[in-house]
Parts: C-alpha cells; structure tokens; sequence
C-alpha cells in the first residue's frame, strides 16, 4: 500500500509541475514515477529513493535515487542506472543527468546492449532529441567477457560511437578492429548496421575460397537495398586465375516477386573467351486463383557452372508456366525450353522447346456414385535436327482420359473396388521412322480390387494392421507404333504396385491382363517406435514385351517387391527397397539410414542397380553415400560427406566442413573434391573459408551458443 500511496502522489505532483516537464512533440505522454521513498523540498525538488523507476512511453529506467528539479525540469539520477528504450536497447550506466521527457541528457561509465546482443562500453553518453546516442571511449563487441579472460575474441575501439536510432545505424570514429587484443585494421571512418536492421546498403560477410582450377581467391559482397521492397548484390571475385563479377537483383511486387542472378568471367581456363551464367526466376498471383511462373537458365560453357561451383545442373531448362489448383479441378499451361550440358548429349538432337497443357476436373457421377475424373493433355515438342527418327523427331500428341471408380464395404470387412477408364490419344508425327502412328488409338482398361484389412490390439496397447490385396486388371493388348518419348526410366515400387499402369509418361499405358498381388503390415508400438511392411508381385497372363528386364516386371511373373520401414523412438530409421526373384538374385536393392540426435546427425545409402542401356545407364551401379554431421562442444561442429563408386573402384566425391560458432563470431571451413571426371569436366578441389561477426545487421536468429562465464548486471 505504501508503495501504491507514493505513485499516487507522484501523479498528482507532476500534474502540478511547470510546462517545461513535458514536451509537446511527443503529445504530453505522461512520466510515471515509482519508489519507496518520495519527497518534496522546499526549493521545488522532488527527490526519489529505494527502487526507483520512471515509467515514459517505451521508455523506462530503474535507478536507486532520483532527484527531479521543477525549476528547470532536468532529472540526476544515481546508479546502479538500467534504462530500457523499447525492445531492443538497454543501457547501463552508474549515473546520468537527463531532460524532463528522457529526450536528452548525459550517462556515465556507461554501456549500451543493442537487441541483447552488440554491448557497446563507453566512458560517456550523451542522448540527443531521442533520437542519437553518442558514445565516446568505447568499445563494441558482440563477445562476452569473462573474469579469467577479460580480452573478448574481437573488438572495435573508437573515439566516439554514434548510435542513430531511427535509421539503424553505427558511426564509428577512428575506429581500430582488433582481434585477441591484436589491432588488425584502422578504419578513420567506419558504419555499420545494428543487430536490429536486416537490409541496410553495405558490404557484407567476405568469403575466401580456393579450387584447384581457380586458385586462391577472394569475394567482397556489396549490398545495395533499393527501397523496401528491392536489393542489388555486387561482387567482385579476384583469384589468381580470374576475374569474376557477380550481381544478383531481388524485387518483390504487392502478389508476386523476382530474382535474378548473373556472373561474368575472365579466366585461365578459356583465356580467349569470356564466360558467364545468367540465372531468373519469378513468381506472381494472377486474377481467379492463377499463378504465373518463369525461369530462365543459361550458361557460356559445358563447364562454367561447375567450375565456379555456381550450380550442379548438367541439364538447364527454362519454362514458363500459367497454373491454378482448387479442390476440384487442376490447370497448367507451360512451354519449357533444355539445354543439356552434358558432354555424351547432342542438343540438336534432344527435345528442346516441350510445351504442355493440363486440364484435370474431379467430380461425383449422380446416376453411378463413385468418383470420376475428367482429364484433357496436350503435348509438344521439337528438335532442331532434321534426320528422321530419334534423332529428329517432332511430335504433337492430344490426350482425353475419363474415370470412374467406386468402393464398396461388405459385410465381412472386405472392401471390394471397380475401376474403370478410357483413354483417347491422337497423334501428329514428323520426321519420325515408317510405320509410327499418326493418328488417334484408345485404350480401355477395367479393374476390380478387393482388400481385406485386419486390424488387432495386444495387450501392451501396441496394434498391427494386416491388409492383402488382390487387383485384377484388363488392358486393351493392342499396341499401336507409338515412340517411347517420356516413359523410358521405368521404377516398381511401393507407390505404383496397386496401380494401373507402372508408366511414368503418357505415352504407353501397361497392356494385358494381370493380377498385382500384395499385402501390407504395419506395427505400432505406444513406445512410440514403429514397423512397416509391403510385399507384392505381378502376375501376367502373357508377356507383351513392354518393359525391360532391369525393371523387374517384364516377364510374366514379375521380380518380388519388398519395401520394409523402421522408425525408433530415439530418431533411428531404417528403410530398404528390393527387387529379387525366386532365386534372390536381386536387380535392385536400396537401404538407407538415418540417426538425428542432439549431437550427431548420420544419414547412409547404398544403391544397387544392374546396367540398363534403355535407360542410358551401360554399367551396373553399386554406390554408397555417407553424410554426417557431430556436434564436438557447444561451439564447434563437424561435418563430412562422402560418396565411393563400387563399379569403379574408387571414390566419386567427399567433403569436409569444419563450424565454429557462438554469441559474436562464425567461422566456416570446408573442403571438398570431385574425383570424377566426364567431357569437359575434370576432377577439382574446393576450399572455402568464411568469418562473420555477429551483432551488425544479423538479427538474434543468427545467434550461436554463448558461454555462461559472464552476464549482464
């Protein structure tokens, strides 16, 4: 109650205080004053005592006495002093003497911690018009001190600091960077963006790098922020084998944005040719729910992107596309345009310009019940040679697809399905081989499902489901000469074994009648671990020839299917996929696993594949690929990568990366090389080192572990 007595006669006294304690600009926004002693003397002072704080809009300041001066509406307060502006600075300081609104004033042996996290020390702060802070023989460091070692990891000293709160910005004056104490650089001038501004013009965090075709090199991004809603990115790249210029333009729109990157070089790699790149993508919300989409890829060289780490890609596409997806019905419009950089594929002879409309409807028959789906495709594409047949094949296909399918639950808690669907497609052929089809061809196909799932509860709470499977299915076996464009890489698994057709394209459908055979189990544990089970396969009444024999279905009985999930309670997984004959010669077997903890991170997968030149792939594949990341302390972290050819015998890439971070300062070290060599590709050596301080322009999402040997009082 005492307390409660003091803040009323506080009010009550400010109100009859002169103008002068108040300023108009601010719209008369009253000072609250709290304390366990107030009085006033006979001179006009109101002096505070005990656990004193002065409550002024976002502003706020505890101190232990306060002496308030009507005459001239000017505050001495005495320390220990906290005064908080915001959310995102605070100041310590053992005394100061402020204005009546808080605006102006000077605070000594001060310090001043921006968004908790850049402490900027200083012998004195002068605040001017709310607005500036200037800090005079200071020192800023986003680093904590500790008692046995009071010399932060780094440091800038300067004569005077100037803070300017409305746009963001640090001034520094005759600012000296030093680094364990060690003066590093002196800067007469020096501004930077405070923790709490995440787009300010400026340069940002260099990185130094080195490959074994580029040699050492070193890159000083330059930001330029174009308004709120734009940005410019500049940077140069010096190494002792080029000169490269990097730009990057960002633009976002009310519904939409773009962005775009583009490099030019000038190298010991082709010295008499310039080489560059030139990346764009956008994406912007049109009226009625659509959605257009570019993007542009385009390079000088088979080897520029990989040379300068750029991109993986060994194929660029660049397409535009009109979309609109809603509950019931599904449109795309897309022309899109290759260009292979791989050194076996000739672009003259590959599809180069491939447009596709899409229209799928979804809806419920009244008179059948059921489900049923309307779709309507077209397809185009060209090639710029002019040999007939594969080579240089141009062809313009139409497809009209109608569905229907209806579930029934029976009495013994079978669930008994029927499937229907017809297919209409025409085509439109030039420069092909004699005999392909240019013309219409439709493909009826019917189904009938039955399922029969089991469920059951043991006594632990765990539960298990049980489901066979059973599919009859008839496809016209007709064929017509139609050329395998879209639907070579053919996979059977899980996902396509209860389904109609194992074509990923739409220019084949799977023909013949067959039975697809399988059962389904999964266990769930309240442990809180799990387990999965598919087993299935094929049976044909006759085989068509239509898939090849490294698929495992193309025969009349196919290769067994097993796909089995493991997943623990301490983020253990297991998964594996097989294909296998009666034998358990496998032609296809791939496991992998994976482990996340705290600490470590491992992920493993090994492939195996036997050769299947249809599918562009002449030797048998048998590979494994390891990645994992560890979590030595709280600061430093691990990592390494790494993928070892079986069929060759040797290894085909691996890579190290070494991470120191924590409160004010990132560190990066990685090392990688490509063992591997095709074409204009040969085996390279990367390494990359990058420092960043935290506490400019990061924000605390880029904050690491701090240590706990010092805090703020």
């Amino acid at each position: 109650m005492l307390r409660v007595f003091f803040i009323l006669v506080a009010i009550v006294f400010y109100a009859a205080l002169p103008a002068t304690a108040q300023n108009p600009a601010t719209g008369d926004v009253p000072i609250t004053l709290v304390a366990d002693k107030v009085w006033l003397d006979a001179d006009n002072r109101l002096t505070a005592e005990g656990h004193v704080e002065i409550l002024h809009g976002t502003t706020r300041i505890k101190a232990t006495r306060i002496v308030y001066s009507g005459a001239n509406g000017s505050m001495r307060i005495e320390g220990p002093i906290t005064l908080i502006d915001g959310t995102e600075t605070i100041v310590l300081a053992s005394s100061a003497e402020l204005d009546a609104d808080l605006r102006n004033g000077i605070l000594r042996s001060a310090r001043m911690v921006l968004s908790q996290q850049l402490q900027l020390a200083a012998a004195e702060i002068h605040r001017v018009d709310g607005r500036y802070t200037q800090l005079y023989k200071t020192v800023a460091s986003s680093c904590k001190v500790c008692a046995h070692n009071p010399t932060p990891l780094w440091q800038i000293r300067a004569r005077r600091i100037i803070h300017d709160q409305q746009e963001r910005q640090l001034y520094f004056d005759d600012a000296v960077f030093r680094v364990m104490g060690v003066p590093v650089f002196y800067m007469p001038r020096l501004r930077l963006p405070d923790p709490t501004l995440k787009r300010a013009t400026g340069f940002l965090v260099p990185k130094f790098k080195s490959t074994s075709k580029l040699g050492w090199g070193f890159k000083l991004p330059y930001f330029i922020r174009i308004g709120d809603h734009a940005d410019l990115t500049l940077t140069p790249y010096i190494s002792t084998e080029t000169k490269t210029f990097e730009m990057r333009f960002r633009r976002a729109f009310g519904r939409g944005e773009i962005s775009f990157e583009t490099a030019i070089s000038r190298d010991d790699i082709l010295p008499t040719k310039e080489r560059g790149y030139f990346f764009g993508q956008g994406r912007f919300e049109l009226v009625r729910d659509y959605v257009l989409k570019f993007d542009i890829e385009s390079t000088s060289d088979r080897a520029y992107l990989q040379n300068y780490g750029y991109s993986k890609k060994d194929r660029l596409d660049s397409a535009i596309s009109i979309s609109r997806a809603r509950r019931d019905k599904l449109v795309i419009a897309e022309l899109t345009h290759y260009h292979s950089l791989r050194s076996t594929e000739n672009n003259n002879t590959l599809p180069t310009l491939v447009g596709n409309l899409t229209y799928h409807k979804r809806f419920e028959p009244a008179f059948f019940g059921g489900d049923a789906n309307f779709r309507f495709e077209t397809h185009s594409q060209y090639r710029r040679s002019s040999t007939a047949g594969d080579a240089g094949r141009d062809l313009n296909r139409a497809s009209l697809r109608l569905d229907w399918r209806r579930s029934w639950a029976l009495k013994n808690g079978m669930i008994a399905s029927l499937f229907g669907q017809m297919n209409a497609d025409f085509y439109n052929i030039r420069q092909g081989l004699p005999g392909e089809l240019n013309g219409h061809h439709l493909t009826p196909a019917a189904m009938v499902e039955l399922r029969w799932p089991f469920v059951k509860t043991t006594s632990s709470g765990a539960y298990h489901v049980l489901e066979p499977v059973v599919q009859l299915v008839w496809s016209d076996k007709s064929a017509a000469n139609i050329p395998d464009e879209d639907s070579r890489l053919v996979e059977f698994d899980e996902g396509n074994l209860f389904s109609l057709s194992r074509f990923p394209g739409a220019d084949r459908y799977e023909r013949g009648f067959r039975a697809n055979v399988g059962l389904r189990w999964s266990r769930f544990d309240p442990a809180g671990w799990s387990m999965g089970l598919t087993v299935g396969r094929i049976f044909r009444a006759e085989n068509l020839g239509q898939f090849q024999a490294s698929t495992g279905i193309g025969t009349t009985r196919s290769d067994w299917l097993a796909a089995f999930q493991l997943k623990l309670p301490n983020n253990l997984s297991l998964s594996n996929r097989a294909l296998f004959d009666d034998r358990m010669s496998f032609s296809k077997n791939e496991t992998r696993i994976s482990w996340q903890t705290e600490k470590l991170s491992l992920g493993s997968s090994y492939i195996w594949m036997h050769a299947e030149p249809y599918e562009n792939r002449p030797l048998d594949t048998s590979e494994w690929t390891f990645d994992t990341a560890y979590k030595l302390s709280p600061n430093w972290t691990g990592k390494m990568d790494w993928r070892y050819d079986f069929i060759s015998g040797r290894a085909a890439y691996g890579g190290l990366g070494l991470q120191f971070r924590n409160e004010c300062v990132k560190i990066d070290l990685s090392l990688s090389r490509r063992f591997t060599s095709s074409g204009s590709l040969t085996p390279t050596t990367d390494f990359g080192l990058t420092v960043s301080l935290a506490g400019f322009g990061s924000g605390r999402a880029n904050r690491g572990t701090s240590h706990n040997c010092a805090t703020y009082n």
